[in-house]
């Protein structure tokens, strides 16, 4: 199901025939987090993933994804917006906009990681992990 959100001449949409991979590449490996990420690495993370395009008179200026289980748990990640358009309240439109989408309206543990985007996401809801300790990684390679 393609989800479709409007704002003025912003659009939020889930249509992966819009996404553009060298737009979302690029931004991407210029972040701190994904700066030792391949192409193929990316492509293969969207792919599998609920991916959202964020578009501006049908031009792409920003991306988030969503991996979920549709049920129980989502994780949001690799969110940005074109650094020409930031500044604008485009960051909350996008984030608010994957919160509404019904595909995931199910959902009640949401869980990102931020170097330093807290406030941002503290406006639409997230807060600090009540319990840190309980959480665990494992990172290969």
């Amino acid at each position: 199901m393609v989800y479709r959100k409007k704002k003025y001449s912003y659009l939020i949409s889930t249509d992966r025939r819009k996404l553009k991979s060298a737009f979302i590449c690029e931004n991407l490996q210029a972040m701190y987090w994904g700066q030792d990420l391949s192409t193929e690495e990316i492509m293969n993370s969207v792919n599998n993933s609920r991916a959202y395009g964020l578009y501006h008179q049908n031009k792409q200026i920003g991306f988030a994804k969503v991996l979920s289980d549709y049920a129980r748990f989502a994780y949001l990640s690799d969110v940005f917006i074109a650094e020409e358009y930031r500044g604008k309240g485009l960051s909350v439109f996008l984030l608010k906009g994957i919160l509404e989408d019904p595909v995931l309206a199910d959902v009640k543990k949401w869980m990102l990681a931020t170097r330093d985007a807290h406030g941002l996401y503290k406006k639409v809801g997230f807060t600090k992990l009540l319990n840190p300790n309980s959480f665990m990684q494992l990172k290969k390679g």
